[in-house]
């Protein structure tokens, strides 16, 4: 997601607009990645009638109403309590290790107990606000993303124009070897701050890599002035953690990326990625940088190479995430259409924008290529009032079969296969009914990953679902298990 709260005073009401205005021209709307403060406005009468006829028809849920496949089971809900309670406390990433789950969270991260998947109990909440705390787990280290303008590192701080100099944005790193009294050891300031990082392991454990994902530069912005081309590789002594830092910031767009309209209209211009899926096994990485794809190498954590880039100017306005399948022969590269704010699981945006594109990875060595093959977008259209659009989501390690579960706001948490890379289908979902049948109101599922044997979901204002599929397209899954996942430093499964 991108409706982060880190350059921008746009208020809510110019974002519903300019959605509003962005979604009503011709191709594929722009992703505003700037909206500031999300807040819940009234919608127009004529979209409050269709939510009320698809609801009293039957086609949407009722207002918080849940709905399932007949093998997916909600098992357990845990909702978000104080001190994440406030309307800035949105639900985000997830990780896990071990049997802990580390939600994060607009204002800080929260851990759970998650050793009966049925009953998970909350261990601690951390407060440190700093959005959008985008989350890793490495043994004793957590590392957080701050992508808003602070007034410093500390977990007290306030916000602060990024037009002072003094103000701070990066990676947050704490000590959970007592993961009930985690400790804030370390912080890493980067360029244009840290919207998501993806955690890369060293080859010899005394290290790990963070790959820092940012974007949104301006000329007024001292520590985030184009161009910005690239991400921030943060080296993470695991002995050491208070020695972290950034030791390289390579260039992954020497041209500047996509343009963007008005040569690409409906495109964000590409200034730097969202988010960088790596698959540690085969030394590949797969990015999803704003108006660019890009497959890279990284057998040199810290000089990763792009060796395929690939544009979809007809039907992606924002390219936010990716993720490998078991073999790493395809990539489910996801279009966020609308930031993340906007209602694009309907009949009017249609099934190929807001979407999944499926891509084959073919060739060799530094010859891989990624060729699209198809889109898959949740078949089931949303009210008008319920944001909804592709978002995070990990493999299903079923054995012989692509599958997938993911994230799509309100649109609830799809699990669905891509074997055939020219078909996808879903054959599994949950989901709620819109928060509200007046007003389009962000919420719903941030991310939603596969770990060791059951579904779990971050859901923006809810707090935490627990969910189980039981199908036979998917139960070998369930004898796979982890130590640890971080869904975009892609395990291998095998």
């Amino acid at each position: 997601m991108h409706l982060f709260v880190r350059r921008g005073s746009l208020a809510a009401a110019g974002l519903a607009l300019g959605l509003a205005a962005a979604l009503a021209a011709p191709g594929p709307a722009a992703a505003v990645p700037d909206p500031g403060v999300v807040e819940t406005g009234r919608s127009s009468p004529e979209d409050v009638a269709e939510t009320r006829e698809l609801i009293a028809e039957g086609e949407v849920p009722a207002v918080d109403e849940v709905r399932h496949s007949d093998n997916v089971r909600l098992l357990a809900e845990v909702p978000q309590q104080a001190p994440f309670t406030g309307p800035s406390s949105l639900g985000t990433d997830l990780a896990f290790q071990g049997d802990h789950a580390f939600a994060g969270n607009y204002d800080g991260f929260v851990v759970y107990d998650i050793s009966r998947p049925a009953r998970p109990r909350v261990v601690t909440r951390v407060l440190c606000p700093g959005s959008q705390n985008d989350v890793s787990v490495s043994g004793n280290l957590l590392f957080l993303s701050t992508d808003s303008s602070r007034s410093d590192d500390s977990c007290a701080s306030t916000s602060q124009p990024a037009t002072e100099k003094s103000s701070w944005e990066g990676v947050k790193v704490f000590d959970i070897s007592d993961v009930e009294n985690p400790r804030y050891v370390a912080a890493v300031e980067t360029a244009c701050g840290s919207h998501t990082h993806t955690l890369v392991p060293g080859r010899n454990g005394k290290n790990v890599y963070l790959y820092v994902s940012s974007y949104g530069p301006r000329a007024e912005y001292p520590d985030c002035a184009p161009p910005h081309d690239g991400i921030s590789v943060v080296k993470v002594p695991v002995e050491h953690p208070e020695r972290s830092a950034v030791v390289a910031t390579p260039v992954l767009f020497p041209d500047g990326g996509n343009p963007g309209g008005p040569v690409n209209p409906g495109v964000v211009p590409t200034s730097g990625c969202h988010d960088i899926t790596v698959f540690p096994k085969l030394r590949l990485a797969a990015g999803a940088c704003m108006g660019d794809g890009i497959l890279m190498d990284v057998s040199e954590p810290e000089s990763p190479r792009v060796i395929d880039r690939v544009q979809d100017n007809t039907n992606f306005s924002f390219w936010h995430s990716a993720t490998f399948n078991e073999r790493g022969d395809k990539v489910v590269f996801t279009d966020e259409l609308g930031g993340g704010g906007a209602a694009t699981c309907n009949a009017e945006v249609g099934d190929e924008h807001g979407a999944d594109g499926i891509y084959d990875v073919t060739g060799k060595g530094d010859r891989r290529r990624l060729a699209l093959r198809s889109y898959y977008k949740i078949p089931r259209h949303q009210a008008a009032t319920e944001n909804c659009v592709a978002h995070n989501g990990s493999l299903v390690p079923a054995a012989g079969r692509d599958i997938m579960v993911q994230a799509w706001y309100q649109g609830g948490v799809s699990v669905w296969e891509f074997t055939d890379s020219d078909a996808p289908r879903e054959i599994g979902y949950f989901e709620r009914g819109p928060l509200s049948d007046t007003a389009l109101s962000v919420g719903g599922s941030w991310s939603a990953y596969y770990y060791n044997g059951h579904i779990y979901s971050s859901d923006i204002r809810k707090g935490l679902d627990v969910l189980r599929i039981t199908d036979r397209r998917t139960d070998s899954a369930g004898k796979v298990r982890l130590d640890r996942l971080n869904a975009q430093t892609q395990p291998d499964y095998r």
